[in-house]
């Protein structure tokens, strides 16, 4: 087991070629021709070292990136190729690697995880039985890649997620992320000369966020945030329209039930006003039960290549290890890069951590297929 952290140590060079390739190939979520050259790159690249091109799945005008080695996958891998970043980004913010660190675009949210999955792969001496997807679009809920995520999950036995970690942390738990949108109708009026003919939507909608925001339960890690509000066309108006978006996290699929039930059962409060509630993009939480045999398999296995002792977190953002979680798959997360600054300026991975985790990825592979 040593030896396999020593070989993919001895390839670091190697791993920080191709992560500097990735961060070139700027890929913002909103843009699907940048998110299509990335995927391109990542399919020549992962030729190379895999000696395999992948499928090439369409869905609504995006590429997606799937892998099947072996007539029936048992283990699959999971990573997304999009950023936050803006084209253009890295002309003033290249990729860098100074005093141990790599920094540059999407370097931490997750082209090196991309990297370490390719590397851990490589490594092994047969890749039967293994499944890897890597998406375009996860950076907005994976709104055309879930549909291909659920029929590749598929007589899955474990997911392993090379999403970056927390603070060197691995994920065991996430929240599941629901987004809902509030739109009152009311009735315009002038503000001044007869403002009781109108109905105030803004003063309804004020209602009902006071009503959401009350369902938060911060004890248990429930939080219901509204955010984009919106209301009125001129100050001297009764506004006849109000909208608002709410973003919901919960721990457990009872909280999640339960904000659901609560939302739907929303009701005006204002005269001469009506509502609609719309629910958006949804992840399921991702709760520890799915992820605990899982890491105490990574854990074992740490030891035995002579790393560190693993930390698991449970984090707040979800991923597309959630929705492999909703299916009912064992799922393991924050297997990827060790650094900071997520979607944030700075972003950076620790060099020296690249080859342990593209270790520790290829050691549970080859151990959940024995």
């Amino acid at each position: 087991m040593p030896r396999l952290l020593q070989d993919l140590r001895s390839r670091t060079p190697a791993m920080l070629e191709v992560l500097h390739a990735l961060v070139e190939a700027e890929s913002p979520t909103a843009d699907a021709a940048a998110c299509a050259a990335c995927a391109d790159l990542a399919d020549a690249l992962a030729g190379d070292l895999l000696g395999r091109r992948a499928e090439r799945v369409h869905a609504d005008g995006r590429i997606h990136l799937r892998w099947r080695f072996g007539p029936s996958p048992r283990i699959l891998l999971v990573g997304h190729l999009d950023t936050v970043w803006p084209l253009g980004t890295v002309d003033r913010w290249p990729f860098e690697v100074r005093d141990g660190r790599a920094t540059g675009p999407g370097v931490f949210d997750m082209k090196a995880g991309v990297v370490q999955l390719l590397f851990a792969l490589a490594a092994l001496e047969s890749r039967d039985g293994v499944a890897v997807l890597l998406t375009t679009d996860e950076e907005t809920g994976s709104p055309t890649a879930r549909p291909l995520i659920e029929e590749t999950a598929a007589g899955i036995e474990a997911a392993l997620v090379l999403e970056p970690s927390s603070a060197g942390a691995l994920k065991t738990e996430r929240k599941g992320v629901a987004l809902y949108r509030i739109e009152v109708r009311g009735r315009a009026a002038h503000a001044g000369l007869d403002p009781e003919k109108g109905a105030n939507a803004a003063v309804e909608l004020a209602h009902q966020l006071l009503a959401v925001a009350a369902l938060a339960r911060p004890e248990l890690g429930t939080t219901v945030t509204p955010s984009l509000v919106a209301a009125g066309t001129a100050a001297n108006t009764v506004p006849a329209s109000a909208s608002a978006q709410v973003d919901v996290r919960v721990p457990t699929r009872d909280e999640s039930e339960r904000i659901a039930a609560a939302f739907a059962a929303l009701a005006p409060v204002t005269a001469g006003t009506s509502l609609s509630v719309e629910h958006g993009v949804e992840l399921p939480p991702m709760e520890r039960s799915s992820s605990a045999a899982l890491y105490e398999r990574a854990q074992r296995l740490a030891d035995e290549l002579g790393l560190p002792p693993l930390r698991e977190a449970a984090v707040g953002g979800g991923s597309d290890g959630s929705v492999l979680a909703g299916l009912g798959v064992p799922v393991l997360d924050g297997l990827g890069a060790v650094g900071d600054h997520a979607h944030a300026e700075g972003e950076y991975v620790e060099v020296d951590a690249l080859a342990e985790r593209a270790a520790l990825v290829a050691a549970l592979v080859q151990d959940l297929l024995a």
